[in-house]
């Protein structure tokens, strides 16, 4: 950009997150179905017809938007028969356990997957990956910038935060 700003007012909301190809884009691939589920706009993916869901139940004849055969692949099914009731088990399952609330791991990790996998994500990255952090979470890894708190990075400029240093707009003359 022209003033070299930067943040979601100036750039794109976009975020790619790296998954290793297996148990993590199953669970990924839920995360997504369910989306609209999480903004309350419907209660179940099936009723939202811009998803995936539908079309990994029901596979389109002509224009379909999946690769079929190369999600079978990466998700190891012979059949997208099979695919289909094991995938609306798993969307089902998710619902029954309320597992479908928001999870910072699809929308803020630079990769999700085994420890090894993470790893290796952060050594491609080089230079890019310096200051990330390789984390633990409920049975997978993840690849995160580091959480580093306000106060740490500002020190003593902190103090300009407080409650005194207001000044509300509405009072303006």
């Amino acid at each position: 950009m022209r003033k070299d700003r930067k943040g979601a007012y100036w750039e794109d909301r976009y975020h790619a997150t790296a998954i290793e190809a297996n148990k993590h884009l199953f669970q990924c691939l839920v995360y997504i179905d369910l989306n609209m589920v999480r903004a309350g706009v419907v209660e179940h993916p099936s009723e939202w017809r811009f998803c995936g869901y539908n079309e990994i139940l029901s596979p389109r004849q002509r224009y379909a938007l999946i690769d079929y055969d190369g999600l079978r692949s990466l998700l190891n099914f012979d059949s997208m028969d099979d695919l289909g009731s094991t995938y609306g088990g798993w969307v089902a399952e998710a619902l029954e356990g309320n597992d479908h609330f928001r999870d910072g791991k699809w929308s803020e990790s630079v990769a999700v997957g085994s420890q090894a996998f993470v790893t290796t994500t952060k050594e491609a990255l080089g230079d890019k990956g310096e200051g990330r952090e390789v984390i633990a979470n409920d049975g997978s890894y993840e690849l995160r910038e580091s959480s580093a708190a306000y106060k740490d990075i500002l020190g003593d400029k902190n103090a300009l935060l407080t409650a005194q240093n207001q000044y509300f707009w509405k009072n303006i003359p």
